[in-house]
């Protein structure tokens, strides 16, 4: 799959003012209106093209990504992400919440299942289903990929979806591994998002762990 683009020659990001799901067009634009120095648009990935793991979120934040641009910076989800990723190894510098702090991925790369902002952070199945041609080239631009981490159920089904797995066989839930095919390995973590972290849902150490898992079977 390296270096593939889908079927329909679609490439691994979305354009920026992508205009395939009329309802998130329409929510970008009530964005723009009230936000105009906002990034509002379709947030492109960011790691390293050479990754191992790619981590696999929901859909941009209107106040994080859809704001700086930069997959899950601006906030909570972010704050707790960054810091697990730069403990781990996985990132280098310091996260600042903004777009141009230098913070570098380490064998990593960040994307979204939903590459726009919904509205209440709730993308319809058909919005999921007509961004998936840009995961599915994201995927096929990762030559060395050997694990993906889905944050929430609809980042795994995305992820199963894409590869044509049912999803029976490899059921959500936190913590899980699943061999999904020779070679590749799909974890599972409850979102790191700030209702989950609140609610007790997912610790910090919750989240760790997964990590620890992680760096254990790359390394």
């Amino acid at each position: 799959m390296a270096g593939a683009l889908t079927a329909d020659g679609v490439g691994p990001e979305a354009p920026v003012k992508c205009g395939r799901c009329p309802r998130l067009v329409a929510y970008r634009r009530d964005n723009e209106a009230k936000e105009p120095t906002w990034f509002n648009g379709a947030v492109p990935s960011f790691g390293d093209p050479k990754a191992r793991l790619l981590i696999v979120g929901l859909a941009p934040g209107r106040n994080g990504a859809n704001r700086t641009g930069r997959p899950f910076t601006g906030d909570y989800a972010g704050d707790l992400l960054y810091a697990t990723l730069l403990a781990y190894g996985f990132a280098r510098g310091n996260y600042q919440a903004r777009s141009d702090d230098g913070l570098k991925l380490v064998d990593c790369m960040i994307t979204n299942a939903v590459r726009c902002v919904p509205p209440e952070n709730k993308p319809e199945p058909k919005e999921i289903a007509t961004c998936r041609p840009f995961f599915q080239s994201r995927l096929g631009h990762l030559p060395r990929m050997e694990i993906m981490l889905a944050l929430g159920r609809i980042a795994h089904d995305q992820v199963l979806t894409t590869l044509g797995k049912r999803k029976a066989l490899f059921p959500f839930a936190h913590g899980a591994r699943h061999e999904i095919e020779p070679g590749r390995v799909l974890f599972d973590s409850f979102h790191c998002s700030r209702y989950n972290t609140n609610t007790g849902r997912l610790t910090p150490a919750m989240f760790e762990a997964v990590f620890e898992d992680i760096r254990r079977a790359l390394d």
